[in-house]
């Protein structure tokens, strides 16, 4: 059994260089980078992607890859029978060449993973003994398989089969020397006191995991915190070549790791970004009341009687004042570093960029509207 093995992560709260940050090549292509948590995430191919990386840079990895299963056939879900076809993605292009790209891309992450490093690769029957193949045939070392179990899976339409509850997790070193990371004490602490086995029961990815669209292959955030913690350290560099809606670099990011990730398509950088971003952006808004008289001189006269009726009141509201305000949030340090009244953003953005401001400065934008109305 590994114990934690040295690695050189730096200190919770200290920021590390990110490995990426002088790739030229790949500038047109990031579409979101965070140096402040060290979160990046490129938009293309991956193998084009990780050959521009540098060598023994990365700490993890976790990789989601197509399981071929876009054949044309159905499932149950919610109830419902749907498709299986995710899109060209997915679709099998037979065993050899299926088999070709699991070795291309398995090879471009063992370039990249540091000695120490190691990789988690998800997936059913349909890739994953294709995956351990490669695996084997390109040196890794197999620490474990791990089966991951499924509660209330769905039913198994065609009465033909055993109802698929199932995916297997297969956890690998850099080659047959490596010395990977293992938090062995705190597994066994979550695991109530005994060695944690490698059938873990997670359930699918709760609701509000999902609330800003789902991916049809999505993974459980809490699948991805005990990878992380089980073979990570804080200030790690996380890295998911097929990102998806985006799981790991936003458990990553809780768990003060620094995250990459590739996608290719802009459906899904889209879902990743949502929730990323809704996660990095934290807002606290604080009302303050006063209380006061339009009356300096009351007198005991009771007014009750001339109240008017709620309905009247509404139909009498009018609008007496409306203010939209924009602030600018510093890439570097958290905090607003411009404001402005405007009337869109288009204007807001022409203000900032006039006060000798570059929108390299900036990573979020945030808008706030005030409507003050006459009862």
């Amino acid at each position: 059994m590994s114990k934690p093995a040295h690695n050189d992560s730096p200190e919770h709260g200290q920021q590390r260089l990110d490995p990426t940050s002088n790739l030229q090549f790949l500038t047109s292509r990031t579409a979101f980078h965070d140096p402040k948590h060290g979160i990046k995430i490129y938009q293309g191919d991956c193998l084009e992607i990780l050959a521009q990386l540098p060598e023994s840079c990365i700490d993890l990895i976790f990789a989601d890859p197509p399981y071929f299963l876009s054949n044309g056939g159905i499932t149950c879900h919610a109830g419902r029978m749907v498709s299986v076809n995710k899109g060209e993605w997915d679709r099998s292009r037979g065993p050899d060449a299926n088999h070709e790209f699991n070795r291309a891309w398995l090879a471009a992450c063992q370039r990249v993973l540091k000695p120490t490093g190691t990789i988690w690769v998800s997936g059913t029957s349909h890739v994953i003994h294709s995956v351990g193949f490669a695996m084997q045939q390109l040196g890794f070392k197999l620490l474990n398989d791990i089966t991951w179990v499924k509660p209330n899976p769905p039913p198994n339409l065609s009465c033909r089969y055993f109802t698929h509850a199932t995916e297997t997790l297969i956890w690998a070193g850099r080659s047959s020397k490596s010395k990977h990371v293992f938090n062995y004490e705190l597994m066994k602490k979550l695991a109530g006191g005994k060695q944690m086995k490698s059938v873990w029961t997670i359930p699918p990815p709760e609701p509000w995991e999902k609330r800003f669209g789902k991916h049809p292959t999505q993974k459980p955030v809490a699948l991805l915190e005990r990878i992380l913690l089980a073979s990570s350290s804080e200030g790690d560099l996380v890295l998911d070549p097929f990102l998806g809606s985006g799981t790991t670099l936003l458990t990553a990011f809780r768990l003060c790791r620094q995250g990459l990730g590739c996608e290719m398509s802009g459906q899904w950088l889209s879902l990743s970004l949502h929730r990323i971003c809704s996660d990095l952006v934290q807002v606290q808004l604080s009302l303050l009341f006063f209380q006061f008289s339009v009356d300096p001189c009351p007198d005991p006269v009771d007014r009750s009687r001339c109240a008017p009726l709620a309905h009247e009141m509404s139909a009498r509201l009018q609008l007496v004042q409306h203010e939209c305000r924009f602030y600018f949030i510093g890439r570097t340090e958290r905090e607003v570093i411009f404001s402005v009244l405007a009337e869109s953003m288009e204007e807001a953005r022409r203000k900032f960029h006039a006060s000798g401001q570059f929108d390299s400065d900036v990573i979020f934008i945030i808008q706030t509207e005030t409507s003050i109305y006459l009862a």
